[in-house]
């Protein structure tokens, strides 16, 4: 009995600890601000775009690059088609025929995101890699912004500050947004205390080319990948508020599940990887890491031992039957509208996302053997 209490007040603890408590630590910690030159160095950049059936979003991609480009910037655009069977290739061929600097790479068979940014990333000189999503556009500030902090030589990496625009106007569209504003501030915050920042969001992100490391073979989290070697190596990852693009938010939660569910393979798979960066010895780096995200990515399994143990404490007293049955409910609460019990909303998107979670950790342990994607619906 007292140790199903001690499970249940540490569980408790823990998820608490990285969802309010570590970001209230950080926001009382002294920090300052960056401010990067504005007198630009000339960089020669290449954006690299890998694409899977993005005939409603390619060409505004390409054209908010185009558009927003700085003055001085020598900038190449490379598409990695993963054998797309609808329009994509077609336009990137023809918005090249006009803009040189467009490229396309066509993919016979299906590759996966991250064989093809490392096949894109292959015998080019440019200064720094840009990493984005067909789905991300450019506004005029993008790609300024994310190069001013590369003026410091020991910034590796830079985060651009991706504002998610919800499609209609769902629960589950405000609670996604608010929670990625949320995440983004804790990362701001990262950013500003220790030049680190616990995982890039793969819709865009730039870094050195000298930096860049293939990806490993069927990783889900290439910009997981990709932040974490450079702090391994003790280099700098900046969060920058200014590089603002935009994403669509997909209205369907369905959609945004699946993508939690593969984010959640790339989470254990880069936690296996990177298991020497919880070592005491990396300070604020180790303390970040388990705060922010091992913990997070651990709490589905909070969550159901608090389920079991008070479960297990019912056959001693049935006070605690009433806990176990709120337990019980959320669990299942994702099955339903969330529209439906505003009221319960957000402790339905948790739940929500926790299964995800879940899903995905029992999917890395039967071993990911492809890390080949289908993107969430194109919606506007």
């Amino acid at each position: 009995m007292i140790i199903a209490l001690i499970l249940i007040c540490t569980s408790i603890l823990l998820i608490f600890h990285s969802y309010l408590l570590y970001p209230w630590f950080l926001s009382i910690l002294p920090k300052k601000s960056n401010d990067w030159n504005n007198s630009l160095q000339k960089y020669s950049v290449a954006v690299m775009i890998a694409a899977y059936n993005e005939e409603s979003v390619i060409e505004e991609k390409i054209m908010s690059v185009l558009n927003n480009l700085p003055k001085g910037v020598d900038l190449d655009i490379y598409v990695g088609s993963d054998a797309s069977t609808d329009r994509t290739g077609e336009i990137v061929k023809h918005i090249g025929k006009i803009h040189s600097n467009v490229h396309l790479e066509t993919f016979a068979g299906r590759t996966g995101k991250a064989a093809i940014i490392n096949s894109l990333s292959k015998d080019k000189n440019h200064d720094i890699f840009i990493l984005t999503d067909a789905n991300v556009l450019f506004t005029s500030n993008t790609i300024i912004e994310l190069l001013k902090p590369f003026q410091e030589p020991k910034v590796a990496l830079v985060c651009a500050n991706i504002l998610k625009i919800p499609v209609g106007k769902s629960s589950f569209e405000s609670l996604e947004k608010s929670y990625i504003e949320r995440e983004n501030r804790i990362k701001q915050m990262e950013s500003d205390l220790w030049k680190i920042v616990i995982g890039a969001e793969g819709g865009c992100y730039a870094i050195r080319r000298n930096e860049y490391e293939d990806i490993p073979k069927n990783f889900f989290m290439d910009d997981f990948f990709m932040t974490m070697q450079v702090i391994e190596k003790r280099k700098y990852v900046i969060f920058q508020k200014n590089a603002i693009c935009h994403e669509y938010i997909p209205s369907l939660a369905k959609e945004e599940f699946k993508r939690k569910t593969r984010i959640s393979i790339g989470n254990f798979q880069n936690l296996y990887r990177f298991k020497n960066l919880l070592s005491p010895s990396r300070g604020a780096v180790s303390f970040a890491f388990m705060s922010h995200k091992v913990l997070r990515w651990h709490t589905p399994l909070f969550l159901l031992v608090m389920l079991l143990s008070s479960g297990y404490l019912c056959f001693y007293s049935l006070n605690l039957l009433p806990f176990f049955i709120v337990q019980f409910l959320l669990l299942f609460s994702p099955l339903f509208s969330v529209s439906k019990i505003p009221i319960l909303s957000p402790l339905i998107h948790f739940y929500s996302m926790n299964i995800a979670l879940f899903i995905g950790f029992i999917l890395y342990l039967k071993g990911v053997r492809s890390s080949i994607w289908e993107p969430t619906s194109r919606m506007k």
